[in-house]
């Protein structure tokens, strides 16, 4: 940084009136601050690194108040930075203003393979911080594992499931994928069985791995309970949302298995879950179904979570999520972006695999390409659907996609739309004849759940007139009933 920079930066910081990820204050016009050790350690866990303002006095209004001198401050600063591990090299520049002297110190942010920085007099678990805002946080045991579960190569999904024996794998169904892997590896076809199982790292020693565990298991939530996925949906647009009738979720599923049962059961579930029109072209005349989301985005967002998901130790209690609102659908799944891939490079770069050995049995099962295609093929299906691209987020310990459904809904309103079939429409306006109540029409249709009928069969009935209310001033009347013929008083 040169002088004019930072006088620029200074009037920057002056009128936001604020820090940031990468800019700290310090006042330092009576000596040089003795604990800089968070903030060195958080700027270098960062890519972008950070800033270290002194002379500026956060309490004083943002006032620059000067250093106490420039030489010693820059001395003592280095001296802390070479307590650091790995040690820090700051960068200083300073700049004479009218209320006196600021000095910068730049700190670079440190290679992924060398992080976590951190302070060696108190060690790595203690020592290293991140950058959160404005603020310098702690890491957590799980976020320090994760750089050095990268910078070492630790293979999660082949470690061994000590709980477990043979006796808990379904035999025939890992024989199936071995015969797989030798058809299209003739040379492995000369070595005996339990030869190729160990050099595929599905068993170890005699007991079966976590991959082996995940795709072959009788019964995987045995030894791994929460390896599940929660899916959830909820009456409105953030958790806590209670429905009409006070219930927080209109459907609500833990779905076990195996890795294939997880993803099956899980577009089960989004199926049964999203609102599907019947459409009618104008100019054509053509009918057809289509969905609040493209079934192929959701399960390629459903399968990366379940193949890149973080399946240490440090995750066995975070279940995948499956959440949907009334606008949106989210997918969230434990462990952020592994190794250097970063939110800008996702389906653009050939990314570092956290379970290489998972990756490799679903593509030989043909269930995923593991071409790294996945994200391309998310958007593309939602564009040709004429939605928004997929949001994705990467947080401390959690990666999340989210699907939008607005702008489809604002396409559906230039068609004609036929909500229910035919069928369906002339049995519920025949039953409600005779004024019935949301329980009695729920008991018709065979449907627990009073806000899913509501949502997907009353509502739209009562929009196009089908269907009226005995109390039409009182919508939400738990008194209120609806019928179809001639109301008698």
């Amino acid at each position: 940084m040169i002088e004019t920079d930072l006088a620029e930066l200074i009037e920057k910081v002056r009128t936001m009136k604020a820090e940031s990820q990468t800019i700290e204050l310090k006042a330092a016009h009576q000596g040089c601050p003795k604990k800089l050790y968070d903030t060195i350690s958080a700027f270098s866990n960062q890519d972008m690194g950070g800033i270290l303002l002194f002379g500026i006095d956060e309490e004083l209004g943002f006032e620059v108040v000067g250093v106490y001198d420039v030489q010693d401050l820059q001395k003592k600063v280095n001296e802390q930075c070479k307590q650091m591990v790995p040690v820090v090299r700051p960068v200083f520049t300073a700049v004479g203003l009218p209320e006196g002297t600021v000095v910068s110190a730049e700190i670079p942010g440190i290679d992924l393979t060398e992080r976590p920085c951190y302070y060696g007099g108190v060690g790595r678990m203690k020592g290293s911080y991140v950058r959160a805002g404005d603020s310098d946080e702690p890491m957590s045991d799980y976020e320090i594992y994760s750089y050095e579960a990268y910078r070492k190569k630790y293979q999660d999904d082949v470690r061994i499931n000590e709980r477990a024996d043979l006796s808990a794998i379904d035999l025939g169904k890992m024989k199936a994928y071995v015969d797989l892997i030798k058809e299209n590896n003739p040379r492995l076809g000369s070595l005996p069985q339990k030869d190729i199982e160990r050099f595929l790292n599905m068993v170890i020693d005699e007991k079966p791995t976590l991959a082996c565990t995940m795709l072959f298991s009788v019964y995987p939530q045995m030894f791994y309970p929460q390896y599940t996925v929660n899916a959830m949906v909820v009456p409105g647009y953030e958790k806590g949302e209670a429905a009409e009738d006070g219930s927080r979720f209109i459907d609500n599923k833990r779905i076990e298995g195996t890795l294939l049962d997880l993803l099956e059961d899980t577009m089960k579930f989004v199926k049964k879950n999203m609102r599907v029109r019947t459409v009618i072209e104008k100019k054509t005349g053509k009918r057809a179904d289509k969905t609040e989301y493209p079934l192929v985005a959701v399960r390629e967002a459903v399968l990366n979570s379940l193949v890149h998901r973080d399946y240490s130790i440090h995750t066995e209690a975070m279940p995948i999520e499956v959440i949907m609102y009334k606008d949106r659908l989210e997918i969230r799944n434990p462990g952020g972006l592994y190794g250097r891939l970063t939110l800008d490079k996702l389906g653009k770069v050939q990314p570092d695999t956290r379970n290489p050995v998972l990756a490799r049995a679903m593509e030989t099962l043909g269930i995923t390409e593991n071409r790294y295609s996945g994200i391309p093929t998310i958007q593309r299906e939602l564009r040709n659907a004429g939605m928004r691209e997929a949001v994705f987020s990467d947080s401390r310990n959690e990666f999340a996609v989210t699907f939008y459904n607005k702008e489809e809904q604002q396409e559906l309103r230039n068609i004609d739309m036929v909500i229910l079939s035919e069928g369906e429409v002339q049995g519920i306006v025949e039953f409600c004849r005779t004024p019935k109540s949301r329980n009695e029409i729920a008991r018709y249709l065979g449907i627990k759940t009073i806000y899913y009928m509501m949502a997907h069969y009353v509502n739209p009935l009562l929009e196009t007139g089908q269907l009226k209310m005995i109390m039409p001033e009182k919508p939400r009347s738990k008194n209120q009933k609806y019928y179809s013929g001639t109301l008698e008083n």
